[in-house]
């Protein structure tokens, strides 16, 4: 057995970035197959590569030794935490994982965690964040490299907390191979990222990775309502902690009063019961709230203090958001880009407005087409009027999106309006008093991906714009 003995100054997947004495780990991507730049890491001075292929390019420059491995990515992921000093044993990281409900669950961990006076790191689909320091996210879950890297620097920062949503392209591909998680949190599964994932139960399965690799000592926070979360509590040997409003469970909510200006309910647990008033609006915020709170009494933070910050607890950027209108009007902007998010805000909207429904979105480019119909025969069906639009079509063709939305179409209140813009405007056109337009699918993001080039879009800004013309 040959040993090799090297100093690494440096561990990265990405070939640019590496510098002299760094390791370089040659993933096999969907794209891009990283032993296609194994020549180029040796250019740059990489120490060593390791790869899953013994067939090498002939006369690589340098000396750079190189290790052959089963798994690239799970190595990666394992050499990540060793390299960086294994962050995650020494700051209480939680997963949050689920198809819809991450982000405003992290947001709602941190502010019960700031509420107790600790200090809570975020890493997820808007921003990665630590004590005032901001680094705009690429994708929910990023890379291993950079995960541990974030993780390290939180703790030299002394943040005790990290709350990180979890994606399934992230377990699938171990970029959280290499994290020892206190806390495991499902918030649901419904059907998201079939482009990526074979069917529903691949998706699923993709999930229950974060379950499956809890160690016995950490807690398993389950949605007790969603047969998924059920399921996930034979697959875990973690401590399983159940939260739900339907089935009997550790955490519940009980007496729920929902209005469009937020909702109040009775937090309960085994011991006693106290009475919240939220400002987020609907029962899948409330779900988001039980979960949330489940991990602050995991934490043995006072239930009085969890109280406190849900009701401080103001909103979550793109997450039915409210847009201030001059007129009075009830306009929200919310992220809803899956057939159960659409189905979620529309219905709590339904329920809570007393004019008519006007809705505007579309579905992305590149992405699952198969909820595209689904979400077209959703909108309509519950909106009085549904404006249907570009949301990011990328390399494909805007019309084309449209199409396939309709073909789950089976009522004819909706309008095409291609251009974003143009749509917003004409919803916020069509508003009267007592009715109220949700402008889905986009959220928090600035910005639309057209072809090859990504221009300056948000959709709060663009409603804001057009209210000042009306």
């Amino acid at each position: 057995m040959k040993i090799i003995d090297l100093e690494i100054k440096g561990i990265t997947a990405n070939s640019k970035e590496v510098k002299k004495g760094f390791l370089f780990v040659a993933i096999k991507g969907s794209r891009i197959d990283g032993h296609r730049f194994l020549r180029e890491a040796a250019r740059r001075g990489a120490a060593m590569a390791v790869t899953e292929s013994k067939i090498l390019p002939a006369h690589l420059p340098g000396g750079m030794a190189v290790v052959t491995v089963d798994n690239c990515r799970k190595f990666f992921a394992q050499a990540a935490d060793k390299f960086y000093g294994s962050p995650s044993a020494k700051i209480k990281v939680s997963g949050i994982t689920g198809t819809n409900g991450k982000t405003t669950v992290a947001y709602l961990i941190e502010a019960i965690a700031k509420e107790a006076g600790q200090a809570c790191g975020v890493i997820g689909t808007i921003n990665y964040r630590f004590k005032g320091k901001l680094i705009k996210a690429k994708n929910t879950t990023p890379a291993a490299g950079q995960l541990q890297e974030l993780l390290l620097r939180m703790h030299q920062a002394k943040v005790r907390y990290c709350a990180m949503e979890v994606s399934s392209h992230a377990l699938d591909q171990e970029r959280v191979g290499g994290i020892d998680f206190r806390q495991g949190i499902f918030t649901n599964l419904t059907q998201d990222h079939l482009d990526y994932h074979k069917n529903l139960e691949d998706y699923f399965q993709a999930k229950a990775k974060l379950f499956s690799s809890l160690k016995p000592q950490a807690w398993a926070v389950v949605n007790h309502d969603d047969p998924y979360g059920r399921r996930l509590k034979s697959l875990t040997g973690a401590r399983i902690w159940t939260y739900g409003i339907k089935q009997k469970s550790d955490l519940m909510a009980k007496n729920i009063q929902l209005s469009i200006t937020g909702t109040e309910f009775s937090l309960v647990t085994a011991q006693r019961s106290l009475r919240v008033k939220t400002r987020l609006i609907g029962r899948h915020n409330i779900y988001n709230i039980l979960a949330a709170a489940s991990w602050g009494l995991n934490e043995q933070i006072p239930l009085f203090k969890i109280k406190s910050a849900i009701e401080k607890f103001a909103s979550v950027p793109g997450r039915l958001e409210k847009v201030r209108a001059p007129q009075g009007w009830n306009i929200f902007v919310d992220y809803a880009h899956t057939p159960d998010a659409l189905q979620n805000v529309i219905s709590t909207l339904r329920q809570l407005v007393a004019g008519r429904l006007i809705v505007v979105f579309g579905c992305g480019g590149e992405r699952d087409k198969l909820k595209r119909p689904q979400m077209g025969r959703i909108a309509t069906r519950l909106a009085d009027v549904a404006i249907i639009t570009s949301d990011n079509p990328r390399s494909e063709k805007p019309r084309q999106i449209i199409k396939d939305i309709l073909r789950g179409v089976r009522k004819n209140n909706y309008r095409l309006i291609v251009d974003r813009r143009q749509a917003i405007r004409k919803g916020l056109s069509l508003l009267k008093a007592q009715d109220c337009l949700l402008v889905a699918g986009k959220g928090h993001e600035d910005y639309q991906v057209l072809k090859n080039k990504t221009i300056s879009f948000s959709d709060v800004k663009v409603i804001k714009e057009c209210l000042k013309s009306i």
